[in-house]
């Protein structure tokens, strides 16, 4: 499977927005607790410093952004958050993604990617990072709240750029 990645225009929003929100919705891996909402997907999407989505035959299939991960003297560290549609899973996407992001985060000027709260649980996740030379720096025990209720153990990773 051919997977292209690019940065997002705004006719890719609606889809954007969709995989985002499983993901948030699934409760298993993105801090956030609430949907992106239609007329809300402009701005959120566009505050970031870099969205990209991964497409296949046309189709968006995957979309990621990058943001500072802190301020001032820590500024020069990026952060990134990735979402598949569930359909594409193990099709690669995710790699294509996360490959480009740290040359997009190269690009944008940042020195470090550091992921806060890799859900400890998401192993697939966690293969593909070390795979790619990202390194875990840290665990913290229950870090991640799931929707019922339950505390998991994230990791904390990094990937010199």
């Amino acid at each position: 499977m051919e997977v292209q990645v690019r940065a997002y225009s705004q006719e890719d929003l609606p889809s954007m927005t969709a995989i985002w929100n499983r993901v948030v919705m699934d409760g298993q891996a993105f801090p956030q607790d609430e949907p992106v909402a239609d007329d809300e997907a402009s701005d959120f999407f566009g505050s970031f410093d870099h969205c990209g989505v991964a497409v296949h035959d046309g189709r968006v299939v995957g979309m990621y952004e990058i943001r500072p991960n802190n301020v001032g003297r820590c500024g020069h560290i990026s952060n990134a958050s990735y979402a598949v549609d569930p359909d594409c899973r193990g099709m690669h996407v995710g790699r294509a993604m996360v490959t480009d992001s740290l040359v997009q985060a190269r690009r944008l000027g940042y020195r470090i990617m550091q992921f806060n709260a890799v859900v400890k649980e998401n192993v697939n996740a966690i293969h593909l990072y070390e795979e790619l030379g990202f390194r875990r720096v840290g665990e913290i025990p229950g870090g991640f709240r799931r929707l019922d209720g339950s505390y998991r153990d994230i990791y904390v990773y990094y990937h010199e750029l």
